[in-house]
């Protein structure tokens, strides 16, 4: 197991649902810009998660995964939009620039599944979230903020779900 450091937090999901109410929170928390790298194995859950994510930021789209379209955009009444990227199908970090990451992130949050394969067309801040298949329905789910609006999200995570430290 590793030992995580202050940017990190590392959370034990024991059913889909849970991790659809840990979404939730965290789809809350998301503004304009912020970008959340989600990195696992087929089945570990990450579509769940953005399925929370994105009631909990207000979407009135269903979500579901964009392997095959790539991108998916979910919106909300205020004219906002939640871009949902799965990388799984890209080959490059190139071909994910060729997507206009910039006019996504300026129309709100960004969620990328399978990050790890275009990370180098991404942000440098983010909040990475590590997804590993324990057992059945049980989830390890480690989360590393990288900058200051990362952080930020990560420590008001923690609050909604354990309270103020």
């Amino acid at each position: 197991m590793p030992i995580l450091d202050p940017n990190s937090f590392e959370f034990f999901s024991r059913s889909p649902e849970q991790t659809r109410r840990v979404g939730m929170r965290l789809g809350a928390l998301l503004q304009c810009g912020d970008v959340l790298c989600l990195a696992g194995d087929l089945g570990a859950g990450k579509t769940t998660l953005v399925q929370g994510l994105a009631a909990g930021w207000g979407a009135t789209d269903p979500v579901s995964s964009p392997s095959y379209v790539i991108v998916n955009i979910y919106r909300r009444t205020d004219g906002q939009r939640l871009a949902h990227l799965d990388a799984y199908r890209l080959n490059s970090a190139a071909e994910a620039e060729a997507l206009d990451l910039d006019q996504l992130l300026g129309a709100g949050p960004l969620v990328v599944e399978w990050a790890p394969r275009v990370r180098a067309a991404l942000p440098e801040e983010a909040l990475d979230i590590r997804m590993d298949w324990v057992e059945e329905e049980h989830r390890q789910v480690v989360f590393n903020a990288r900058g200051a609006r990362p952080l930020e999200l990560l420590e008001a995570l923690q609050a909604d779900m354990f309270g103020a430290p």
